[in-house]
């Protein structure tokens, strides 16, 4: 049972990262309906933004978490700017432009910094574990559990609360009657997409410490990102985040019965099944464009 604790705790935290990689995808592709290839990348670049940061500037990962989140952000408003914007309703061409973005950051990182992996440290204020009789939780794990919560309260604050918020969701409905009304749905997607983006930065920098860091570390995540969007339902906050729990659980508690390889298989077996059965996903967005 001990092990089965710490291997739960461990897939905790990992479900926390994929949320934060997914609920930046799902605002992206739920209100704007872009397919976003380019996701990962914007992880990548969060984590090359705090390794920087950490050794150029001797700043660790919490001080550099709002740099890394304007910097991500700010390359998102660009690409949507200068492509994305171009490309709206036109779903095949944009997965093709977001996949040669992501080809093209990929490959500035490999010239600009070299491919091999790069490490970070983790803050020493959050050096150290927590012991619960024989469950050993590391706390900066803790503190990315928290961090992904509170991202996730601001994001649906962000969305209900706020004059943002109902500009997007009447966009969203019916953008042409929304223009009539004075919002201006281009800054609208704009700012959105630098948020969503933003996100996946914030999760790249948290990850570092736990993973090493390469080119095609977010390759990986936003497989698991779009997983988790599709079986919570597109645009579902709730969804997304009962959807991370159950990947990030599962993969933890299915490598530990197996293996890293068969765990995965396992896993998306479990996803294809659930896909099969629920297309619409597990909280489905009762919104229509």
């Amino acid at each position: 049972m001990d092990v089965f604790f710490n291997q739960a705790f461990a897939g905790l935290s990992m479900a926390s990262i994929l949320l934060m990689v997914a609920v930046g995808l799902a605002i992206i592709y739920g209100s704007m309906g872009v397919i976003n290839l380019a996701h990962g990348e914007f992880v990548m670049l969060g984590a090359y933004a705090a390794w920087a940061i950490q050794v150029f500037f001797g700043l660790n990962i919490l001080v550099s978490i709002p740099f890394v989140f304007l910097g991500v952000g700010l390359v998102g408003w660009l690409i949507e700017r200068g492509i994305v914007k171009r490309l709206y309703r036109r779903p095949l061409d944009t997965i093709l432009a977001t996949w040669g973005v992501g080809i093209v950051l990929q490959q500035l990182i490999r010239l600009g910094v070299g491919p091999d992996s790069l490490f970070v440290q983790r803050p020493a204020l959050l050096d150290g574990n927590l012991v619960i009789g024989n469950v050993v939780m590391s706390n900066y794990r803790i503190f990315v559990i928290v961090f992904a919560t509170a991202i996730l309260i601001a994001t649906w604050l962000l969305l209900t609360r706020t004059e943002f918020g109902m500009k997007l969701r009447a966009v969203i409905q019916n953008r042409e009657i929304s223009e009539c009304y004075g919002i201006r749905a281009e800054r609208v997607y704009s700012l959105t997409f630098a948020y969503g983006a933003g996100l996946a930065g914030i999760a790249g920098a948290l990850i570092t410490p736990l993973v090493s860091v390469t080119p095609t570390m977010g390759t990986y995540l936003v497989v698991d990102a779009f997983l988790v969007v599709i079986i919570g339902g597109v645009g579902s906050l709730i969804g997304t985040a009962v959807a991370s729990g159950i990947v990030g659980e599962s993969t933890a508690l299915f490598s530990m019965l197996m293996n890293d390889t068969m765990g995965r298989i396992a896993v998306l077996v479990g996803i294809i099944l659930l896909i099969r059965f629920r297309p619409q996903g597990l909280f489905p967005e009762t919104i229509r464009r």
